[in-house]
């Protein structure tokens, strides 16, 4: 396979398969995704003569993204972030066409915030709010203008709100703009119980009726309802695929060499990110090992494109260096060349955007 190497000095180099960068043109699309390992979100597009443009942002362990409209949401180690693309459509900036600055924070402390959305709100004044799995303390929560957070939910087998994170509760999906479904690793109601039920205590809870969907995943990942279905990574057995509601089974539609976490849509595709695979309890002797030991592969880091109607793994993006593990991605439609401010250099003090008065 043919790459196309992107080198940087810090020791990490993005290889992209042979028709990745003409995919991304077609589709009119860029990616972010996060590294919470590194604390970078990473930012993928084209540059003006079509070779892949990457730019990186530090940010403490970034984990969840959540992209709407002009807006694009990121939790961190103890706070999350509303960062707003201040280009006009036409507008360029350094030879970028989104410019994602940082607009709004809100401070959590350390919850080991995993998937994150907005959320309509019946509220009239409050349209919208932003819904985040509390991973610490095994529930779904809100932000707060005066706490760390707020309660919204939590799974029917959690009898106490502690700070234990009992069953590394993790994924969340919507579904018409209200939280549907959710992953855990297990059903555990003990301090770090899911350690013991890594292999087969996965499950899918329906946020509505707080009724188990579906169980025996091994570590699943990233719900998504798209096309008017459940798609999720089992994330043990390295196998994407999506949830039969009826039946009450997982369907697998494609294998990953590698830990999957992050899962997008865009038009027939999936964008699913993999990682190295650590090598501590946590994710050693999970159903992946053999997998991947029978297929003679070895584990990477990077983004998968699997095409909805073969199931066929037709892109990819292999990350190879410092950077060996992924939390989250998302697609930028109608983006070409995406960058964003952190704060790290004196750009955020020197950017200033005037509004108009509505």
């Amino acid at each position: 396979m043919t790459q196309t190497p992107v080198s940087a000095s810090t020791g990490l180099e993005i290889n992209a398969s042979r028709q990745f960068v003409p995919w991304l043109y077609e589709q009119n699309l860029s990616l972010a995704f996060t590294t919470y390992q590194a604390g970078k979100v990473f930012f993928i597009g084209l540059q003006p003569d079509k070779r892949l443009s990457v730019f990186e942002r530090t940010f403490d362990r970034c984990m969840g993204l959540y992209s709407q409209g002009s807006s694009l949401y990121m939790s961190s180690l103890y706070q999350l972030w509303r960062l707003e693309n201040t280009l006009e459509p036409g507008q360029v900036h350094n030879g970028y066409d989104a410019l994602y600055l940082p607009q709004l924070g809100y401070i959590t402390g350390d919850l080991d915030i995993h998937d994150i959305a907005l959320a309509n709100s019946p509220e009239s004044n409050n349209p919208q709010k932003l819904i985040f799995v509390n991973t610490l303390f095994s529930c779904l929560a809100t932000v707060s203008e005066t706490h760390s957070f707020v309660p919204v939910w939590q799974p029917p087998f959690i009898s106490k709100l502690a700070a234990e994170d009992r069953c590394h509760l993790n994924g969340l999906a919507m579904r018409s703009g209200k939280p549907k479904y959710v992953t855990a690793v297990s059903q555990s109601d003990v301090a770090e119980g899911w350690r013991d039920k890594r292999t087969n205590g996965g499950c899918v809870i329906d946020v509505e009726s707080s009724e188990i969907v579906l169980a025996g995943l091994s570590m699943p990942h990233s719900p998504r309802w798209y096309r008017d279905k459940l798609w999720l990574l089992n994330s043990g057995t390295g196998e994407f695929g999506y949830v039969d509601l009826d039946r009450g089974v997982f369907e697998p539609v494609a294998f990953c060499p590698g830990y999957q976490r992050g899962l997008t849509f865009h038009g027939d595709f999936a964008v699913v990110g993999i990682s190295q695979p650590r090598h501590n309890k946590t994710f050693s002797g999970l159903p992946l090992d053999e997998k991947l030991l029978a297929l003679q592969a070895e584990p990477h880091c990077g983004l998968l494109v699997i095409d909805l109607r073969s199931g066929d793994v037709v892109h990819s993006l292999r990350l190879e260096g410092v950077v060996q593990e992924l939390y989250d991605v998302v697609a930028l439609a109608g983006v070409r060349r995406p960058m964003a401010i952190g704060f790290k250099s004196d750009e955020i003090r020197r950017l200033i955007t005037v509004g108009t008065d509505s």
